[in-house]
């Protein structure tokens, strides 16, 4: 069709697809309130983020769509096909939405196109089409909703596994203290009964300070034990019973794991009974025995408390308590973090495997949801490796970009799956089993709200996320492109 004017006739807008069944009426409002204007090969037609003013049908020519990705056009789609449209598609939501060009358009070659004000094509649709426009309404603003109704269930469900493993490691180190504080109470017990006995007189004041500065160093000597292998611990169990049952000791298999234990062998024994004497030697032992093992209970009690510590400062760290929205973090303390709050759910055959880049520079982010983004990835990789496997995750730096990846040895992403990962509510699980949001809402914290990207590679055997960061600030939020798979 050739264009002679800057109007279009209500016959040439019935060859446009778009237009082919409106009636006569229809099309001469149209043909009155449209213009035909050209477009020069290479110039913008609209550009993303400005006030959607018109809507445009392609006459003639061929058109490229791009859009914003950290500051770069990303070209979407180009096409020559004559009545393609763009620019203020969603003009019939009024002021339920932004009405701004979600996209840039820019012809190819020299264009042409049927051009129509936002509010005469919004007009147009609400009075012609009443039944559609609700539906079409409701579709949009209900999905909306439900993605943000659905999306805090999706997060209330995953912080409430994480807190059912997380209470689980917390009771084992308390039990552990309770116990511990349990068994200590019955030892001093016994040392003071001890100590009565060996002064009740028996030892003269040079033999009692010189237990007194043995003590001293059994309790070095527990705060410097090495660590002994099974049989090395054994082989001195035994040779340490062998001496106290040679010296009269009663009850020498109770007592030589303690001393064992605390780094005191039959050497050190000989000297305890060069100080008080063979008489004594057997009070003196227990009441020493008893010293090894207070020491040594407090330090399970302090290894407890420290650890329940460290829960609860990852746990902090992971839910971001107390802290700015958006600062400067170190994502390896993210990642790390994350990995406590799931310990509990990583089976015992899957293997941990951390490939951290330690020289990478804290990144401005938004750490909370960033540990959201990190939740919904590995939970995908344990899902689906079930009880074996090797996840991975690894850090690094790909030019301006910090990248995270997390990798799983399942069975990999189906071919025919792989396009749909990142629409939202499509999942492979049960019904029950998930929402289908979780790559949806990581999509959208990486990309709308760190002006990152995350790209997935898949096959059997291996799936990789690779989520990037910009290491500098990024541009204000706005739309971005597609995830790229």
């Amino acid at each position: 069709m050739s264009i002679e004017s800057d109007r279009l006739t209500p016959a040439e807008l019935r060859t446009l697809f778009l237009f082919e069944s409106l009636d006569e009426g229809q099309l001469e409002w149209l043909a009155e309130r449209g213009r035909v204007e050209q477009r020069a090969g290479g110039t913008l037609v609209y550009a993303e983020g400005e006030p959607g003013t018109c809507f445009f049908v392609l006459l003639r020519g061929a058109v490229a769509l791009s859009r914003q990705v950290r500051g770069d056009d990303v070209e979407v789609s180009r096409t020559d096909q004559r009545g393609v449209y763009g620019g203020a598609v969603q003009a019939y939501l009024g002021d339920q939405v932004d009405q701004i060009y979600r996209n840039s358009m820019r012809a190819v070659v020299d264009s042409d196109f049927f051009v129509l004000p936002a509010e005469d094509f919004a007009y147009a649709l609400r009075s012609w089409f009443p039944m559609p426009m609700h539906l079409l309404e409701g579709l949009f603003l209900g999905l909306r909703n439900s993605q943000a109704i659905v999306g805090e269930r999706e997060r209330l469900l995953a912080l409430g596994s994480l807190s059912a493993g997380l209470t689980h490691e917390l009771n084992n180190p308390a039990a552990a203290a309770v116990r511990a504080t349990s068994v200590l109470r019955d030892r001093v017990a016994g040392m003071r009964h001890k100590l009565a006995m060996i002064a009740d007189g028996r030892l003269d004041g040079s033999a009692l300070h010189g237990l007194v500065a043995l003590q001293e160093e059994a309790v070095a000597r527990v705060a410097t034990a090495p660590k002994l292998t099974p049989m090395a611990t054994a082989d001195a169990e035994d040779t340490l019973t062998d001496w106290l049952e040679e010296h009269g000791v009663g009850g020498a298999w109770d007592l030589a794991p303690i001393l064992v234990g605390g780094g005191l062998d039959a050497a050190w024994l000989a000297q305890v009974k060069a100080a008080v004497g063979a008489a004594d030697l057997e009070a003196a032992v227990r009441w020493l025995t008893y010293t090894v093992d207070t020491e040594l209970l407090m330090r399970e009690i302090g290894d407890a408390v420290t650890r329940i510590s460290g829960l609860v400062d990852a746990a902090k760290q992971y839910s971001q308590l107390d802290r700015a929205p958006h600062r400067v973090v170190d994502v390896h303390d993210l990642l790390d973090a994350t990995l406590v709050m799931f310990k509990g759910k990583i089976p015992a055959e899957v293997k941990l495997v951390r490939e951290y880049d330690r020289g990478l520079p804290p990144v401005p982010a938004y750490a909370a949801e960033l540990n959201q983004v990190w939740t919904n990835l590995i939970d995908n990789a344990l899902g689906a490796m079930g009880e074996k496997g090797v996840l991975t995750v690894r850090t690094g730096r790909v030019g301006d970009q910090l990248t995270v990846e997390i990798t799983d040895t399942g069975p990999g992403i189906p071919p025919e799956v792989r396009p749909r990962i990142f629409e939202p509510f499509f999942t492979t699980k049960p019904v029950g089993a998930g929402t289908g949001l979780g790559l949806d809402i990581s999509y959208r914290i990486v990309v709308h709200k760190h002006h990152g990207d995350i790209r997935v590679e898949t096959e059997p055997g291996r799936t990789t996320f690779r989520v990037l960061l910009p290491i500098t600030e990024g541009p204000p939020d706005g739309p971005h492109d597609a995830p790229t798979t």
